[in-house]
Protein backbone atom coordinates (compact mmCIF):
# COMPACT_ATOMS: atom_id res chain seq x y z
CA UNK A 1 0.00 0.00 0.00
CA UNK A 2 2.95 2.68 1.18
CA UNK A 3 4.31 1.62 -2.34
CA UNK A 4 1.52 2.16 -4.27
CA UNK A 5 1.09 5.73 -2.31
CA UNK A 6 4.75 6.79 -3.74
CA UNK A 7 4.16 5.71 -6.96
CA UNK A 8 0.92 7.52 -7.08
CA UNK A 9 2.75 10.43 -5.79
CA UNK A 10 5.40 10.16 -8.55
CA UNK A 11 2.57 9.90 -11.28
CA UNK A 12 0.22 12.82 -10.29
CA UNK A 13 3.38 15.02 -9.73
CA UNK A 14 5.32 14.32 -12.96
CA UNK A 15 1.72 15.31 -14.28
CA UNK A 16 0.98 18.63 -12.11
CA UNK A 17 4.68 19.84 -13.52
CA UNK A 18 4.05 18.89 -17.22
CA UNK A 19 0.66 20.37 -16.90
CA UNK A 20 2.16 23.60 -15.15
CA UNK A 21 5.06 23.88 -17.94
CA UNK A 22 2.87 23.48 -21.04
CA UNK A 23 -0.55 24.80 -20.17
CA UNK A 24 -0.63 26.02 -16.57
CA UNK A 25 2.20 28.83 -16.61
CA UNK A 26 0.55 29.95 -20.65
CA UNK A 27 -2.78 30.17 -18.96
CA UNK A 28 -1.15 31.89 -15.73
CA UNK A 29 0.59 34.84 -17.56
CA UNK A 30 -2.51 35.10 -20.22
CA UNK A 31 -4.70 35.52 -17.25
CA UNK A 32 -1.98 38.38 -15.55
CA UNK A 33 -1.87 40.01 -18.66
CA UNK A 34 -5.56 40.51 -18.68
CA UNK A 35 -5.63 42.00 -14.98
CA UNK A 36 -2.41 44.30 -15.60
CA UNK A 37 -1.60 45.02 -18.60
CA UNK A 38 1.30 46.93 -19.70
CA UNK A 39 0.54 50.53 -20.87
CA UNK A 40 3.22 51.58 -23.73
CA UNK A 41 3.20 54.74 -24.93
CA UNK A 42 4.19 54.26 -29.12
CA UNK A 43 5.25 57.56 -31.17
CA UNK A 44 7.49 58.23 -33.78
CA UNK A 45 11.16 58.92 -33.00
CA UNK A 46 14.15 60.76 -34.16
CA UNK A 47 16.67 59.35 -32.15
CA UNK A 48 20.01 57.88 -34.17
CA UNK A 49 20.04 54.50 -34.50
CA UNK A 50 23.21 52.01 -34.89
CA UNK A 51 22.13 48.33 -36.57
CA UNK A 52 24.83 45.57 -36.02
CA UNK A 53 25.23 42.25 -37.96
CA UNK A 54 27.09 39.45 -36.24
CA UNK A 55 28.35 37.48 -39.69
CA UNK A 56 30.07 34.45 -40.27
CA UNK A 57 30.15 33.24 -43.66
CA UNK A 58 27.26 35.32 -44.76
CA UNK A 59 28.44 36.52 -48.04
CA UNK A 60 25.08 35.23 -49.90
CA UNK A 61 22.73 36.81 -47.40
CA UNK A 62 24.25 39.87 -46.42
CA UNK A 63 23.11 41.77 -50.14
CA UNK A 64 19.62 41.10 -49.74
CA UNK A 65 19.64 41.76 -45.39
CA UNK A 66 21.63 45.03 -45.93
CA UNK A 67 18.76 46.25 -48.88
CA UNK A 68 15.97 45.34 -47.31
CA UNK A 69 16.99 46.61 -44.15
CA UNK A 70 17.90 50.54 -45.70
CA UNK A 71 14.78 50.23 -47.81
CA UNK A 72 12.79 50.08 -44.32
CA UNK A 73 10.70 52.84 -42.84
CA UNK A 74 12.76 54.05 -40.44
CA UNK A 75 16.13 53.71 -41.87
CA UNK A 76 16.39 57.40 -42.53
CA UNK A 77 17.17 57.04 -38.23
CA UNK A 78 20.17 54.78 -39.17
CA UNK A 79 23.65 56.41 -38.71
CA UNK A 80 25.35 53.06 -39.27
CA UNK A 81 24.97 49.81 -39.93
CA UNK A 82 28.48 47.76 -38.95
CA UNK A 83 28.49 44.30 -40.00
CA UNK A 84 31.20 42.21 -37.95
CA UNK A 85 32.65 39.86 -39.25
CA UNK A 86 33.47 36.84 -36.82
CA UNK A 87 36.50 35.69 -38.67
CA UNK A 88 34.65 34.40 -41.81
CA UNK A 89 36.76 32.94 -44.43
CA UNK A 90 34.05 33.75 -47.57
CA UNK A 91 33.95 36.58 -49.18
CA UNK A 92 31.58 38.59 -46.51
CA UNK A 93 33.84 41.43 -45.81
CA UNK A 94 34.66 41.88 -49.52
CA UNK A 95 30.63 42.04 -49.93
CA UNK A 96 30.74 44.82 -47.28
CA UNK A 97 33.11 46.58 -48.48
CA UNK A 98 31.52 46.99 -51.78
CA UNK A 99 28.17 47.50 -50.54
CA UNK A 100 27.07 50.72 -51.83
CA UNK A 101 25.50 52.75 -49.21
CA UNK A 102 28.50 54.54 -46.86
CA UNK A 103 26.28 53.79 -43.91
CA UNK A 104 27.54 50.47 -44.18
CA UNK A 105 30.77 49.48 -42.48
CA UNK A 106 32.39 46.25 -41.69
CA UNK A 107 34.60 45.13 -38.78
CA UNK A 108 37.03 42.14 -39.66
CA UNK A 109 38.00 40.42 -36.76
CA UNK A 110 40.16 37.62 -38.21
CA UNK A 111 39.87 34.78 -35.20
CA UNK A 112 36.12 33.34 -34.64
CA UNK A 113 34.94 33.75 -30.90
CA UNK A 114 30.97 33.72 -31.38
CA UNK A 115 28.76 36.66 -31.29
CA UNK A 116 28.58 37.57 -27.62
CA UNK A 117 32.74 38.16 -27.84
CA UNK A 118 31.95 40.33 -30.84
CA UNK A 119 28.93 42.46 -29.03
CA UNK A 120 31.06 42.94 -26.34
CA UNK A 121 33.46 44.89 -28.54
CA UNK A 122 31.46 46.22 -31.17
CA UNK A 123 28.30 47.78 -29.15
CA UNK A 124 29.73 50.21 -26.63
CA UNK A 125 31.46 51.66 -29.59
CA UNK A 126 27.71 52.42 -31.70
CA UNK A 127 27.65 56.50 -32.43
CA UNK A 128 23.44 55.33 -32.07
CA UNK A 129 21.46 55.96 -29.41
CA UNK A 130 19.49 53.00 -30.31
CA UNK A 131 21.35 49.47 -31.07
CA UNK A 132 19.53 47.09 -33.68
CA UNK A 133 20.58 43.42 -33.11
CA UNK A 134 20.15 41.44 -36.25
CA UNK A 135 20.87 38.31 -38.20
CA UNK A 136 22.33 38.27 -41.55
CA UNK A 137 19.43 35.56 -42.87
CA UNK A 138 16.25 37.11 -41.95
CA UNK A 139 14.47 39.44 -44.30
CA UNK A 140 12.93 42.66 -43.02
CA UNK A 141 9.43 43.53 -43.10
CA UNK A 142 9.00 47.15 -44.43
CA UNK A 143 7.40 48.03 -41.46
CA UNK A 144 9.35 46.15 -39.13
CA UNK A 145 12.27 48.95 -38.10
CA UNK A 146 9.86 51.85 -37.86
CA UNK A 147 7.73 49.49 -35.43
CA UNK A 148 10.57 48.70 -33.38
CA UNK A 149 11.73 51.77 -32.79
CA UNK A 150 7.99 53.61 -31.45
CA UNK A 151 8.33 51.47 -28.19
CA UNK A 152 11.61 53.42 -27.23
CA UNK A 153 9.19 56.87 -27.44
CA UNK A 154 8.53 55.49 -23.69
CA UNK A 155 11.40 55.63 -21.29
CA UNK A 156 10.23 52.55 -19.43
CA UNK A 157 11.05 50.63 -22.20
CA UNK A 158 14.71 49.47 -22.47
CA UNK A 159 14.74 46.64 -25.22
CA UNK A 160 12.16 45.80 -27.77
CA UNK A 161 11.61 42.61 -29.51
CA UNK A 162 10.73 41.71 -32.72
CA UNK A 163 8.36 39.07 -34.19
CA UNK A 164 9.65 36.29 -36.29
CA UNK A 165 7.90 34.45 -38.88
CA UNK A 166 8.50 31.44 -41.28
CA UNK A 167 7.70 31.31 -44.51
CA UNK A 168 8.62 29.50 -47.38
CA UNK A 169 8.41 25.94 -46.69
CA UNK A 170 6.89 26.06 -43.00
CA UNK A 171 4.24 23.54 -44.44
CA UNK A 172 6.50 21.26 -46.49
CA UNK A 173 7.38 18.24 -44.13
CA UNK A 174 6.26 17.18 -40.73
CA UNK A 175 9.27 18.78 -39.31
CA UNK A 176 8.07 22.20 -40.63
CA UNK A 177 4.28 21.68 -39.36
CA UNK A 178 5.57 21.03 -36.39
CA UNK A 179 7.53 24.29 -35.78
CA UNK A 180 5.66 26.30 -37.09
CA UNK A 181 2.95 24.62 -35.06
CA UNK A 182 6.03 25.32 -31.86
CA UNK A 183 6.80 28.71 -33.04
CA UNK A 184 2.90 30.00 -32.76
CA UNK A 185 2.56 28.45 -29.53
CA UNK A 186 5.56 29.74 -27.79
CA UNK A 187 4.42 33.54 -29.40
CA UNK A 188 1.41 33.26 -27.59
CA UNK A 189 3.35 32.98 -24.40
CA UNK A 190 5.94 35.81 -25.52
CA UNK A 191 2.77 38.71 -26.38
CA UNK A 192 1.05 37.36 -22.74
CA UNK A 193 4.37 38.30 -21.06
CA UNK A 194 4.67 41.44 -22.67
CA UNK A 195 1.44 42.59 -22.21
CA UNK A 196 2.21 41.88 -18.13
CA UNK A 197 5.14 42.91 -17.75
CA UNK A 198 8.30 42.10 -19.65
CA UNK A 199 9.87 39.17 -21.93
CA UNK A 200 12.62 36.92 -20.31
CA UNK A 201 14.53 37.31 -23.65
CA UNK A 202 13.94 38.61 -27.23
CA UNK A 203 13.53 37.62 -30.60
CA UNK A 204 17.56 36.97 -31.92
CA UNK A 205 16.82 37.53 -35.03
CA UNK A 206 15.71 41.05 -34.63
CA UNK A 207 15.72 43.63 -31.47
CA UNK A 208 16.72 46.48 -30.42
CA UNK A 209 18.30 47.89 -26.67
CA UNK A 210 19.32 51.52 -25.38
CA UNK A 211 22.91 51.65 -25.84
CA UNK A 212 23.71 53.13 -22.39
CA UNK A 213 22.01 49.51 -20.95
CA UNK A 214 24.43 47.28 -22.67
CA UNK A 215 26.59 45.35 -20.44
CA UNK A 216 29.37 43.30 -21.59
CA UNK A 217 28.02 39.45 -21.29
CA UNK A 218 30.30 36.36 -20.69
CA UNK A 219 32.24 35.34 -23.74
CA UNK A 220 31.22 32.04 -23.90
CA UNK A 221 27.22 33.48 -23.85
CA UNK A 222 24.98 31.02 -25.95
CA UNK A 223 21.41 33.16 -25.74
CA UNK A 224 22.59 37.11 -26.02
CA UNK A 225 18.92 37.41 -26.77
CA UNK A 226 18.12 36.71 -23.09
CA UNK A 227 20.78 38.08 -21.62
CA UNK A 228 21.21 41.17 -22.61
CA UNK A 229 17.51 41.84 -22.44
CA UNK A 230 17.30 40.63 -19.05
CA UNK A 231 20.11 42.67 -17.65
CA UNK A 232 18.27 45.61 -18.86
CA UNK A 233 15.23 44.62 -16.85
CA UNK A 234 17.81 44.04 -13.73
CA UNK A 235 18.25 48.16 -14.40
CA UNK A 236 14.40 48.85 -13.95
CA UNK A 237 13.59 48.47 -17.90
CA UNK A 238 10.83 47.03 -19.47
CA UNK A 239 11.61 44.40 -22.42
CA UNK A 240 8.41 44.09 -24.75
CA UNK A 241 7.86 42.41 -27.96
CA UNK A 242 6.69 43.89 -31.10
CA UNK A 243 4.27 42.19 -33.40
CA UNK A 244 4.47 44.60 -36.17
CA UNK A 245 8.38 44.50 -36.36
CA UNK A 246 8.23 41.12 -38.31
CA UNK A 247 11.39 39.41 -39.60
CA UNK A 248 11.00 36.24 -41.90
CA UNK A 249 12.59 33.25 -42.12
CA UNK A 250 12.41 29.66 -43.03
CA UNK A 251 11.76 26.81 -40.68
CA UNK A 252 13.67 23.66 -40.43
CA UNK A 253 12.53 21.29 -42.81
CA UNK A 254 14.34 18.04 -40.90
CA UNK A 255 14.49 16.76 -37.09
CA UNK A 256 18.37 16.73 -37.41
CA UNK A 257 18.48 20.48 -38.86
CA UNK A 258 15.45 21.34 -35.82
CA UNK A 259 17.64 19.57 -33.58
CA UNK A 260 21.21 21.08 -34.16
CA UNK A 261 19.29 24.52 -33.70
CA UNK A 262 17.31 23.63 -30.27
CA UNK A 263 20.14 21.66 -28.87
CA UNK A 264 22.29 25.13 -28.45
CA UNK A 265 19.50 27.32 -27.49
CA UNK A 266 19.04 24.28 -24.53
CA UNK A 267 22.46 24.19 -23.25
CA UNK A 268 22.34 28.20 -23.68
CA UNK A 269 19.32 28.16 -21.10
CA UNK A 270 20.99 25.87 -19.03
CA UNK A 271 24.01 28.09 -18.91
CA UNK A 272 21.89 30.61 -17.59
CA UNK A 273 21.50 29.06 -14.55
CA UNK A 274 26.00 28.70 -14.42
CA UNK A 275 26.57 32.35 -15.46
CA UNK A 276 23.76 34.29 -13.96
CA UNK A 277 22.78 32.56 -11.14
CA UNK A 278 21.07 35.41 -9.55
CA UNK A 279 18.75 35.67 -11.31
CA UNK A 280 17.10 32.01 -9.64
CA UNK A 281 16.72 34.26 -6.41
CA UNK A 282 13.07 36.24 -6.82
CA UNK A 283 14.70 39.36 -5.11
CA UNK A 284 16.98 39.57 -7.52
CA UNK A 285 15.39 39.09 -10.61
CA UNK A 286 12.48 41.13 -11.07
CA UNK A 287 10.48 39.09 -13.58
CA UNK A 288 11.40 35.71 -11.97
CA UNK A 289 7.95 33.92 -12.71
CA UNK A 290 8.46 34.08 -15.98
CA UNK A 291 12.17 33.46 -16.47
CA UNK A 292 11.94 30.18 -14.23
CA UNK A 293 8.38 29.31 -15.75
CA UNK A 294 9.52 29.82 -19.58
CA UNK A 295 13.28 29.05 -19.47
CA UNK A 296 14.14 26.88 -16.90
CA UNK A 297 11.06 24.65 -15.85
CA UNK A 298 11.29 23.57 -19.20
CA UNK A 299 14.79 21.77 -18.79
CA UNK A 300 12.94 19.25 -16.18
CA UNK A 301 10.28 17.78 -18.63
CA UNK A 302 12.33 15.03 -19.82
CA UNK A 303 12.57 13.94 -15.87
CA UNK A 304 8.74 14.64 -15.35
CA UNK A 305 7.94 12.26 -18.45
CA UNK A 306 10.50 9.59 -17.37
CA UNK A 307 8.86 9.12 -14.25
CA UNK A 308 5.17 9.54 -15.38
CA UNK A 309 5.98 6.80 -18.36
CA UNK A 310 7.63 4.38 -15.02
CA UNK A 311 5.39 5.40 -12.40
CA UNK A 312 1.88 5.21 -14.84
CA UNK A 313 3.36 1.39 -15.89
CA UNK A 314 3.88 -0.14 -12.37
CA UNK A 315 0.32 1.13 -11.65
CA UNK A 316 -0.85 -0.44 -14.69
CA UNK A 317 -3.40 -3.20 -13.13
CA UNK A 318 -5.60 -0.45 -11.83
CA UNK A 319 -8.33 0.56 -14.95
CA UNK A 320 -7.33 4.46 -14.88
CA UNK A 321 -3.82 4.08 -14.75
CA UNK A 322 -3.91 1.36 -17.82
CA UNK A 323 -6.43 3.85 -19.91
CA UNK A 324 -3.77 6.45 -18.95
CA UNK A 325 -0.33 4.13 -20.48
CA UNK A 326 -2.69 3.11 -23.30
CA UNK A 327 -2.68 7.15 -24.27
CA UNK A 328 0.98 7.81 -23.63
CA UNK A 329 1.58 4.80 -26.11
CA UNK A 330 -0.63 6.25 -28.42
CA UNK A 331 0.84 9.46 -28.31
CA UNK A 332 4.62 8.40 -28.63
CA UNK A 333 3.14 5.86 -31.44
CA UNK A 334 2.06 8.64 -33.40
CA UNK A 335 5.90 10.59 -32.57
CA UNK A 336 7.20 7.28 -34.24
CA UNK A 337 5.07 7.38 -36.72
CA UNK A 338 5.74 11.28 -38.04
CA UNK A 339 9.19 10.33 -37.67
CA UNK A 340 8.67 7.60 -40.40
CA UNK A 341 6.51 10.40 -42.39
CA UNK A 342 9.68 12.82 -41.90
CA UNK A 343 11.77 10.36 -43.18
CA UNK A 344 10.01 9.36 -46.53
CA UNK A 345 9.72 13.18 -47.16
CA UNK A 346 6.10 13.71 -46.73
CA UNK A 347 3.99 16.09 -44.67
CA UNK A 348 1.64 14.79 -41.95
CA UNK A 349 -0.01 17.35 -39.72
CA UNK A 350 -1.79 15.12 -37.44
CA UNK A 351 1.55 13.80 -36.21
CA UNK A 352 3.49 16.87 -36.36
CA UNK A 353 2.83 18.07 -32.94
CA UNK A 354 3.56 14.92 -31.46
CA UNK A 355 7.15 14.82 -33.23
CA UNK A 356 8.11 18.21 -32.18
CA UNK A 357 6.95 17.11 -28.55
CA UNK A 358 9.54 14.44 -28.29
CA UNK A 359 11.85 15.89 -30.16
CA UNK A 360 12.33 18.66 -28.32
CA UNK A 361 12.59 16.30 -24.93
CA UNK A 362 15.27 14.25 -26.22
CA UNK A 363 17.02 17.33 -27.67
CA UNK A 364 16.66 18.96 -24.35
CA UNK A 365 18.26 15.39 -22.34
CA UNK A 366 21.37 16.08 -25.02
CA UNK A 367 21.48 19.62 -24.45
CA UNK A 368 21.40 18.63 -20.76
CA UNK A 369 24.38 16.52 -20.77
CA UNK A 370 26.43 19.33 -23.31
CA UNK A 371 25.68 21.42 -20.07
CA UNK A 372 27.12 19.19 -17.75
CA UNK A 373 30.79 18.72 -19.61
CA UNK A 374 30.90 22.61 -20.05
CA UNK A 375 30.62 22.21 -23.66
CA UNK A 376 29.56 25.54 -24.36
CA UNK A 377 30.34 26.61 -27.70
CA UNK A 378 29.40 30.17 -28.31
CA UNK A 379 30.37 30.25 -32.04
CA UNK A 380 27.04 29.11 -33.76
CA UNK A 381 27.63 25.82 -35.77
CA UNK A 382 25.07 25.13 -38.52
CA UNK A 383 23.98 21.51 -39.36
CA UNK A 384 25.58 21.21 -42.47
CA UNK A 385 29.24 22.49 -40.95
Amino acid sequence: METTLILKLFFWGSLAGLAYIYVGYPLLVWVLSRLRPLQVHKAATSCPVSVVIVAYNEARNLPRKLKSLLASRGAEQVVEVVVASDGSTDQTVEVVREFEDKRVRVEAFTQRRGKAAVLNEVVPECRGEIVVLTDARQELAAEALAALLENFADERVGVVSGELVFRGEQDTTTTSSGVGAYWTYEKFIRKCEARFRSVPGATGAFYAIRRRLFRPIPENTILDDVVIPLQAVEQGYWCVFEPRAVVYDRPSTSTRQEAVRKRRTIAGAAQLVVNQPRWLLPWKNPIWLEFVSHKLLRLLSPLFLVTLAASNWLLRHEPFYAVVLALQCVFYLAAVVGWLFQRAGRRAVLFAAPLMFVTLNLVTVAALWDAARGRFQAAWKRATD
